[in-house]
């Protein structure tokens, strides 16, 4: 069994809303060896190493269904045993998994398409390699694969190895905690780095944590409590509990110290933690000597300061109210006079709760030179048996991080201890804090039982209080959350996904310019880059999940418009969990062939999965079939049909029963895109009116005109700032490069086109007709390679009866097809067309083929020139011919014989200067 490919969905995708894994698996000679033959062995044999396995359901969904399918008749195939053992492995190292999904691959036997869920994209394909190692190891000798492995292969080493890997990445108590109140909250969150930090919410309302400090901890606070000298000389100057103290440099000055307050002392790092470098109840000067060295460990400077008898206690006050309190115990065991401390140790660290460092909620007890040293003052030793219920401690300071257990004791805390915390965390100055408390009952008054804060601690962790030993766990989690995001503040910013074959970076840009124009700053994600407030940031296609991400993380951005295309979908899913609004434009032949996509179904089915996601609005063409189906999988609150047909006899059910749509209606002066929702009619705008129609000829942009305004009005933006917004968005290279772009400063029209699938080029021939123009009509054609054969067919019989002369050209980038392949493919497809042989050329290649169109055109011509690579043939069609144009006054706005080079006005960065159907004009930012 092989896995021959693998995708990480890190969003919703075709099979779950939320991240899973997919392995494409060869089972090979293994598909003649389903469980029901391998036999009972190799099930049992299977569970033994995998017990957990008992609890899954499988199809029969009810606990030891799993089991059952294997040991029916025939059994299962392995490719679903391995995803049954992939996510029990993940449980075992402590991801919550339960989804998964293996289905044969059609057409291809012994193949599979095998998915299951992950928290942690490693962990989740570790758990994949865990497994199929296993199951391999687990056949007979004479079936077993040469890969599998090795005899002596030990997989309960090779599961606690992969246990403690997944430990490694996970989050730890306090930041899981955290995170959990965030997902109950419904706050969106993003892990920043491989450690704690971490984002809460999106765009601009985004608040960090890096385990328990937050963006809102203040850094003078911060150095405050890791300074135990300034921290209780300010809490002494108001009157809080804190022991004398003064700071050292040497062994001498400690034992000065400790004679001027009066043994017993401590002595401790001055910027320690975790309890590392403490030593407590010190009464001779050798101890204070050292005491100071293993300080000095930490850090030249130590504080020494007065032994306060009594319990150690930790309070937890968040947004200046206390929380949680616990008792801390130290580290230790309890005597059962049979075993030895050595042998009580071990036996402690078999609690499951028990782990590395903060990897679980307790940590292990190890011995080191402090827990020798406390047990030789008892006259002890590791072999030692204590009595029965004798108490030994292995720990003189009582951090869990140390060993340590914690009893919660929120509910009995006195009120004057409480008020005593808060008053200390706020007169440091956070706004998360920890004060380590000593008194022999918290359930007294410090004023009377005395007592006496020992620390304050800045990031303080929350185990000791979500888990502790014995008592409630506390909710500490939650108040940080809510500290973080008040009731009614919002943690996520608008968010419109927009999908489809054509038309997605308009109608993306199209919405992106109205929120503009409305005063939000937008991050828009598209085929061309990545923009935030109209600059380019990142330049490319930008369509997947990272792109996404950008978005979400910039904290300037205030709202997030996503083109959303089939192969970040394919390849990784969404970046996003929810949106707001979604749209799909329509559904045609593009891609199909590849990355086993092959059907418009399946296309549609890639397609639907942001208008799944869609919480407030589904926008819909209803003059697409496959569109028109995906409205039974959206659960958002409302259903917008886009329709360009006023006859649209389901859109009229649709808006009878109260439903919005945006429908294209004739009048006197032409078309009005016109909304109808909730029984409302409202006329929007006519279509004429919207610079990038091309006066309402350009049907294609008059569509995505109607998407843009449909998702704007359902992001709650008004008529006259949508109206606003379309009439002041244009097809000019600087605002839709690649899209539609008309140069009118030849004697010939021009316009350039991204279109490379048959529907774009209809929608561009539907547009050369409505011009009308009085000469020839030129087209420079081409398809992507990688595109199936009946597709570049069909781009030719399109073009076929929509030109006078053909040039048929090839892309840069030949995707696999010979050095002039596609343009003879075209060539070709015309002559079967009818179009005449000397109607037609073939220049293979982008540049020499536009430059042979603009050379052989005559005034009154339109060239149209479907091109690859956008930026360089729009600089030859600018450039064309510049020396020698005539400049008719010099008063007259600058044309491009007049400009300086083109790059000098950063046309790379899509900047300064404006191209519209008029001509050539500077201008300080697109879209100005």
């Amino acid at each position: 069994m092989k896995i021959l490919n693998t995708n990480v969905y890190v969003g919703p995708n075709t099979y779950a809303h939320f991240p899973v894994i997919r392995h494409v698996l060869d089972l090979g000679v293994l598909e003649e060896w389903p469980t029901g033959r391998l036999g009972s062995e190799y099930i049992e044999s299977l569970i033994k190493h995998l017990p957990g396995l008992h609890e899954h359901g499988c199809s029969y969904r009810e606990p030891g269904g799993f089991v059952r399918r294997m040991k029916e008749d025939e059994g299962t195939w392995l490719g679903h045993v391995m995803e049954h053992v992939a996510i029990e492995l993940q449980n075992v190292a402590g991801s919550p998994v339960t989804f998964g999904r293996t289905r044969s691959v059609e057409g291809q036997p012994g193949q599979y398409t095998m998915v299951f869920q992950y928290l942690d994209a490693e962990v989740g394909r570790e758990s994949g390699q865990l497994a199929l190692s296993l199951l391999h190891s687990l056949l007979p000798k004479d079936i077993r694969p040469d890969d599998a492995p090795a005899e002596d292969w030990d997989f309960n080493e090779a599961r606690d190895d992969f246990i403690r890997y997944a430990q490694r990445r996970a989050f730890g108590p306090s930041t899981a905690s955290l995170v959990r109140a965030a997902e109950d909250r419904n706050i969106p969150w993003i892990r920043l780095n491989r450690q704690s930090l971490v984002q809460f919410g999106h765009g601009k309302y985004q608040q960090r944590i890096q385990a328990t400090t937050t963006s809102r901890t203040s850094n003078i606070a911060v150095e405050l409590a890791s300074d135990k000298e300034e921290t209780n000389s300010i809490l002494r100057d108001l009157g809080l509990p804190v022991p004398k103290q003064f700071m050292v440099r040497s062994a001498r000055d400690a034992l000065r110290a400790a004679q001027r307050i009066g043994f017993p002392v401590v002595i401790k790092p001055l910027a320690g933690n975790h309890g590392r470098g403490v030593s407590i109840n010190l009464k001779t000067p050798e101890e204070i000597e050292s005491a100071y060295q293993k300080s000095s460990e930490h850090g030249r400077t130590a504080v020494v300061e007065g032994y306060i008898e009594g319990f150690d206690h930790r309070l937890l006050v968040v947004n200046g109210e206390l929380v949680a309190a616990a008792k801390r115990m130290p580290g230790h065991i309890v005597g059962d006079g049979a075993h030895t401390i050595q042998q009580l140790v071990d036996i402690v660290n078999q609690d499951p709760r028990r782990g590395i460092g903060h990897e679980k909620v307790l940590t292990r007890l190890e011995f080191d030179e402090q827990a020798d040293r406390l047990l030789t003052k008892l006259n002890f030793n590791r072999n030692t048996i204590p009595s029965e219920g004798e108490v030994v401690f292995l720990r003189s300071t009582a951090n869990l991080s140390t060993g340590g257990t914690a009893i919660d004791v929120t509910d009995t805390i006195h009120p004057d201890n409480r008020e005593m915390a808060i008053r200390t965390i706020n007169a440091i100055g956070l706004d998360i804090g920890g004060v380590d408390f000593l008194t022999r009952d918290i359930t007294e008054s410090y004023r009377d039982a005395g007592g006496g804060i020992c620390e304050v601690n800045a990031g303080p962790g929350f185990r000791m209080h979500v888990a502790p030993s014995e008592g409630i766990p506390r909710d500490v989690a939650g108040p940080v959350l809510e500290m973080l995001f008040p009731k009614d503040t919002p943690s996520r910013i608008p968010i419109a996904a927009i999908t489809g074959t054509n038309g997605k970076t308009t109608t993306s840009r199209m919405l992106a310019h109205i929120l503009k124009m409305r005063g939000f700053t937008v991050g828009l994600t598209s085929t061309d880059g990545v923009y935030i407030d109209g600059q380019l940031s990142v330049s490319g296609d930008m369509t997947g999940p990272v792109s996404a991400n950008m978005i979400l993380r910039d904290p300037a951005v205030d709202v997030a418009v996503m083109e959303t295309a089939r192969g970040g979908m394919l390849r990784s899913g969404l970046g996003f969990q929810k949106c707001n609004v979604a749209a799909c434009l329509n559904v045609s032949a593009d891609h199909l062939g590849l990355k086993g996509i092959d059907t418009l179904e399946q296309l549609a089915e890639i397609k639907r999965v942001p208008v799944e996601i869609a919480m407030d609005a589904a926008v819909l063409n209803a003059d697409d079939v496959h569109c028109l189906q995906m409205a039974d999988y959206t659960d958002a609150e409302t259903l917008c049909y886009v329709t360009t047909n006023s006859n649209h006899p389901l859109v009229k059910q649709h808006i009878q029963a109260g439903g919005q749509a945006f429908v294209l209606e004739q009048g006197m002066n032409g078309h009005m895109i016109t909304i109808y929702d909730k029984e409302s009619h409202i006329p929007l705008l006519w279509t004429h009116l919207i610079p990038a129609t091309i006066e309402g000829k350009a049907m294609h942009n008059v569509q995505n005109a109607m998407f843009s305004a449909a998702l704007a009005y359902n992001m709650n933006i008004g008529l006259e700032d949508i109206r606003h917004g379309l009439r002041t968005f244009d097809a000019t290279f600087f605002q839709t490069p690649g899209r539609m772009n008309i140069y009118s400063e030849h004697p010939f029209k021009v316009i350039l086109d991204y279109a490379h699938n048959p529907a774009a080029v209809r929608a561009m021939c539907d547009l050369v007709k409505r011009l009308e123009p009085e000469g020839k009509r030129i087209a420079v054609l081409s398809a992507p390679g990688d595109r199936r054969d009946e597709d570049i067919f069909e781009i030719a019989n399109i073009a076929s009866s929509n030109f006078d002369y053909f040039i048929c050209r090839c892309d840069d980038n030949r995707l696999g097809r010979g050095t002039d392949e596609v343009a003879v493919m075209i060539k070709n497809k015309l002559l079967e067309s009818g179009v005449a042989a000397n109607q037609i050329e073939v220049i293979p290649d982008e540049q020499e083929a536009t430059t042979k169109a603009l050379e052989i055109a005559a005034p009154g011509d339109l060239i149209l020139v479907l091109s690859d690579e956008i930026k360089r043939s729009w600089k030859q069609i600018i450039y064309f011919n510049a020396g020698n144009r005539a400049v008719e006054t010099v008063s007259k706005r600058p044309v491009a014989s007049e400009l300086p080079e083109l790059d000098q006005f950063n046309i790379d960065d899509e900047m300064e200067i404006i191209s519209d159907e008029r001509g050539v004009r500077i201008a300080r930012e697109a879209g100005d």
